[in-house]
This record gives C-alpha cells, sequence and structure tokens, in this order.
C-alpha cells in the first residue's frame, strides 16, 4: 500500500488522471491525500468531485480556500467570482450529494508521521492543538445550521491568535491560517495580500514556516495554496502546489519514500493571479 499526497487539483480532471496513471495509483490498496482546493478555476470540477467521491475511504482532503468558497456560492451567501469555473458542478443532478461530501472532509490532517493542511499553521500552534482547533471548524461546517458560520466565516480580522478568542472571530482566524496564510510576523500575524513567491514580501513577514521556533516543526507539515512557491521538499515542510491550473504541472508525493511524480498541465492555464 501506497500514500500519494497530491497538491491542489482545481478541477483539472484529465491532469489528475494522468497523475495517478503515472504513480501506477491502485484504488483497491493505495491513498490519496489531498491538500485541498480540489475544485474551481480549471475546466472539470464536477469531474474531480465524482471521481474524488467513488474513491470513498481512499481518500483523505482537507479543504481549502477554493473549496470553501464553493460551499459559500451554494449556500447563497456570496455570488460567484468572475473567475469561477462551478457551474457545472452546481448545477449538476447529484451536487447535493457531492457537497455534503465536500462539507465533511476535514480542515487539518495528522496520521502516519505527518499533518495536512491546505495553507499553513500559526507559529505558536503545535501539531495537537492546530488539529483540535481545526475540529471546531469541522464541527461547525457539519452541523445542520452550517449557514449561519458560512455567513461569518469570511474577514482578514482578527489578523492574529490568542487563546481568549470566541465565537466567529476564533473560528475566522482558525480558517485564515489553515486555508489562506502565507506570510505572518513571528509573533504570528497574518498578512493576505502577498501572492508572489518569496521575493518582495513586507517588511517584518516570513513565510510561515519559517518563523523561528514554530511549535509545530517538529512533524513534516504538507501544504499547497502557494502556487507561486512552487513544489518545495522541506525536512519539515513540503509545499506540494506546482502550479497545476497555471498550466505548470500536478504534483504527487509517495510518503513512504518522498519520490516525486508530476504531470504536465499545459493545456491548462486559468485566467487572474494564482491563489
Amino acid at each position: 500500500m501506497a500514500t500519494y499526497a497530491i497538491g491542489d487539483i482545481q478541477g483539472c480532471y484529465d491532469e489528475l488522471r494522468r497523475l495517478l496513471d503515472t504513480c501506477a495509483f491502485d484504488p483497491a490498496h493505495d491513498r490519496l491525500w489531498l491538500v485541498g482546493d480540489l475544485v474551481n478555476r480549471g475546466p472539470q470540477s464536477l469531474e474531480v468531485m465524482r471521481y474524488l467521491h467513488g474513491l470513498g475511504e481512499r481518500v483523505i482532503a482537507v479543504l481549502g480556500n477554493h473549496d470553501l468558497h464553493l460551499l459559500v456560492v451554494a449556500a447563497g451567501v456570496r455570488k460567484p467570482h468572475r473567475g469561477d469555473t462551478l457551474g457545472p458542478l452546481l448545477a449538476a443532478p447529484d451536487s447535493d450529494e457531492l457537497l455534503d461530501w465536500l462539507r465533511r472532509q476535514r480542515l487539518m490532517h495528522v496520521g502516519d508521521g505527518y499533518a495536512m493542511v491546505h495553507a499553513g499553521l500559526l507559529p505558536q500552534w503545535n501539531i495537537a492543538q492546530a488539529l483540535a482547533l481545526a475540529r471546531e471548524v469541522e464541527t461547525a461546517l457539519q452541523h445542520f445550521s452550517y449557514g449561519e458560520f458560512l455567513k461569518h466565516m469570511y474577514g482578514n480580522a482578527p489578523t492574529q491568535w490568542h487563546d481568549g478568542l470566541e465565537g466567529y472571530d476564533r473560528l475566522r482566524v482558525i480558517v485564515n491560517a489553515m486555508t489562506r496564510l502565507r506570510l505572518c510576523t513571528p509573533e504570528g500575524v497574518m498578512e493576505f495580500s502577498h501572492k508572489t513567491g518569496l521575493k518582495g514580501m513586507p517588511a517584518g513577514y516570513l513565510p510561515w514556516f519559517d518563523v523561528p521556533g514554530r511549535a509545530s516543526r517538529e512533524t513534516p507539515v504538507l501544504f499547497g495554496h502557494w502556487a507561486a512557491l512552487g513544489l518545495m521538499l522541506r525536512p519539515e515542510a513540503l509545499g506540494l502546489d506546482s502550479g497545476c491550473v497555471w498550466g505548470r504541472r500536478l504534483t504527487a508525493l509517495r510518503l513512504e519514500d518522498r519520490r516525486v511524480f508530476q504531470c504536465g498541465c499545459e493545456s491548462v492555464k486559468s485566467s487572474g493571479d494564482p491563489q
């Protein structure tokens, strides 16, 4: 049995299937770990969702910002963005079933010596604390009144975690860190405007994984979200978003030996800026 961690798919179904063929993925025995952003910007979000849903327990996925955006749009909380490609999925006869499956996915996963989250972890969170905080958001998403949570989920404030946070402010910080974070100060103040690589970062900010003394550093963290960063494989932090939806590559990492598999995505080129 092998476990393949895969970067942001974003509706690129044909590329996903070609990558799995390259890996010789066996759905009867192997597992897929997905770092989030399963849907949107690419042309085949419906096909991606149907395929992953059909794999059942062979898939462990964490939610990304585009996945949450899909849930928000489906709930009527916000209108689609200009660059969204979610129409066929929202109009599909099995849309409700697929959306219910997505809503029940995790915000963070820990197992086999790894942690997995879409974007990042704040420097003061150790793995156990972060996992417990993720469960708070998952509980809100899976509650029958989850629409109320979605109405209050967006916003950049508070920009920093403290243990006394309550209610929607508390949940919003957790969501922002785990699905949007790229840069923060050593004290954990988040910054959301920077979307390019490691050059040109605002003064005083660092990539979340480079903060000295980060409490989660003892466990390797798998993440996506940062297409401009590209594939990054460090002992303690493994960035897997290699920009498939931007015409670059889709990446799988076999966790047992850290072997990298990739397929080209030259036929896919979303408009706009990487997010």
